[in-house]
């Protein structure tokens, strides 16, 4: 079993390969024709949002003492999924 350290540090790494992952998909959008353009700009917002929700608790774990922090590590598991879930998908939509 992980540690708190180690699990907040994990999850910090991987939300910076994932604002990589949204930083190629802003790439994309930018050469998009005008018609999609504003529509994949959405879904990047859509993202940054979901991403700023994972770091808003990934931040409240830190600060988690004791066993408590176990047992908020579910949900975050949970948000992590759904967010990087969705990064995955628009990333290969637009590929």
């Amino acid at each position: 079993m992980e540690n708190q350290r180690e699990y907040i540090d994990k999850m910090v790494t991987r939300l910076k390969e994932l604002e990589n992952e949204i930083s190629e998909l802003e790439k994309i959008a930018d050469k998009a024709v005008a018609e999609v353009k504003a529509e994949y700009h959405q879904q990047i917002n859509d993202l940054f949002l979901r991403k700023t929700e994972v770091k808003d608790k990934v931040d409240k774990l830190q600060k988690t003492g004791g066993d408590a922090w176990e047992d908020m590590k579910a949900g975050v598991e949970l948000s992590w999924e759904v967010f990087e879930d969705s990064v995955e998908n628009n990333l290969k939509k637009k590929k």
